[in-house]
């Protein structure tokens, strides 16, 4: 398998490149060169596999070349194996036709730790295969951070620097970053929002000069093997729900709730791959761009607000530049025009085709603070569920929407309640405990910087801080 980037001028590479760099030599982000396909029956054969078999064989083409490739199922056995629910992204029936799909059940209870703790074992494995070492700098709205940190903790080939957005994240989500005291493991509170952050790591990636002192690499969605990772459990679901089976196809909708679109742009690639997909909701809080983009045809960024849902709180959705290149027909040239003009103008118009392609298989939602607590309530009243304030701006897109009452409908579960109590308890008058193993986050010592959204001054830093400064030079 290799992979291309979205903007056409940096170099095809194969997967263990492509783990490894992150962002593309041009500033796109990669992709395969062509999707594998799972037909009818081969997905009838995928049926009732337990999770660890069934993303092997999901993931299995995405890594065929891998120096890991002849013990990918064993890594992939090895991530899921600490998850502490056996189907590791169970589905939970809320209504007659409504299913909430778990994905909380990893180590830092968000959807991340499906993707990350295999790639902490990744990055691991090939640069052990490599006698290499790499440095991690990454970007979080709040989950990405814990999740990729508990995967590189005390890892002998990787040491990890992430930014989070002073001050805007929830307590339980800056505490599960920054009370690992692992020596590999570097965090930076930014004085600014996540899109800052996530600003200040693209301008290290495209730095070539500092790129040259440090080996980089990324965690964040940006890395296509954590999309590649998220897909599986689209096609799990599906599986479980009869997507494929001896009456032939039967079509499902997701609602995802989303920031940074990778999430979202996982079930578009389960999609392309086969999964019978009727439609992809795009559910997004008061920071609405892409909800704006499905009615207008135009992305128009406004200023980054604060809200219960901290993860969704992103006005640029990094991600959105891969469905936009498979929507251009992989015109590279084109894509890079259209997100020039919207840096420089903070608002693009895409043009009719486009728009109504990326339509075709998608469709938006927005639900401001005051719904995010009443849908809390309601889904507490109506199932005895306690959920999270990202998961009910997927479920109220799931009940609000008018979707074919003919299709099964699963919304993401991104996040166990407990990761923002205070919301939950604003919402229930409950407040959800944190699991036994986390029972003294809030007792433990505190380790991070607090730094302005500089890029200079963040260079420094880094170079100050990393084990690994000049190892490239």
């Amino acid at each position: 398998m290799r992979y291309c980037s979205t903007r056409g001028d940096a170099p095809v590479l194969g997967f263990d490149e492509v783990l490894l760099t992150g962002l593309a030599s041009d500033g796109g982000l990669y992709l395969p060169e062509a999707w594998p396909h799972f037909s009818a029956a081969d997905l009838d054969e995928l049926a009732g596999l337990p999770y660890p078999e069934l993303a092997a064989r999901i993931m299995r083409p995405f890594v065929v070349g891998s120096v890991v490739a002849e013990r990918f199922d064993l890594l992939v056995a090895e991530a899921y194996a600490g998850f502490e629910h056996a189907a590791v992204t169970p589905l939970k029936q809320l209504d007659a036709r409504l299913w909430l799909l778990e994905l909380f059940h990893g180590p830092t209870l968000a959807f991340k730790d499906v993707a990350l703790q295999l790639l902490g074992l990744l990055f691991d494995a090939i640069l052990s295969a490599r006698g290499q070492r790499l440095t991690i700098v990454g970007a979080t709205s709040g989950d990405t951070g814990s999740a990729a940190i508990e995967a590189c903790r005390d890892r002998a080939h990787v040491e990890i620097f992430m930014l989070h957005p002073k001050g805007r994240t929830s307590e339980v989500q800056r505490r599960q970053m920054t009370t690992v005291q692992a020596a590999n493991v570097h965090n930076i509170a930014i004085e600014g929002s996540f899109d800052d952050c996530q600003d200040l790591v693209k301008a290290l990636f495209n730095d070539r000069g500092f790129r040259a002192e440090l080996p980089l690499s990324a965690v964040n969605s940006i890395n296509w093997a954590r999309v590649m990772a998220q897909i599986v459990y689209y096609f799990a679901a599906g599986l479980a729900l009869g997507a494929i089976g001896p009456g032939g196809r039967r079509p499902l909708a997701f609602v995802v709730p989303t920031g940074n679109f990778g999430n979202v742009f996982a079930g578009y690639a389960a999609k392309r791959m086969g999964l019978p997909i009727e439609t992809l909701v795009v559910a997004s809080n008061a920071n609405d761009i892409l909800a704006r983009f499905f009615e207008t045809g135009a992305l128009a960024m406004e200023t980054v607000v604060p809200t219960l849902s901290p993860s969704m709180d992103i006005q640029v959705s990094s991600n959105f530049e891969r469905l936009l290149f498979e929507a251009a027909d992989r015109d590279g040239a084109l894509v890079r025009s259209l997100l020039d003009r919207f840096r420089e103008a903070r608002r693009v118009e895409l043009g009719e085709q486009l728009w109504q392609a990326i339509r075709s298989d998608f469709q938006g939602f927005r639900l401001d603070d005051a719904g995010t607590l009443a849908e809390m309530a309601l889904r507490r009243q109506e199932s005895g569920e306690l959920i999270d304030p990202h998961s009910a701006v997927g479920t109220a897109a799931a009940r609000s929407l008018e979707l074919d009452r003919r299709l099964p409908v699963v919304a993401l579960g991104t996040a166990h309640p407990a990761k923002f109590p205070d919301a939950v308890e604003k919402a229930t008058g409950e407040r959800p405990p944190l699991p036994p193993r986390l029972a003294d986050l809030y007792e433990r010592p505190e380790r991070f910087e607090v730094l302005p959204a500089d890029t200079e001054v963040l260079k420094a830093h880094i170079r100050s801080r990393s084990a690994l400064a000049g190892a490239a030079a």
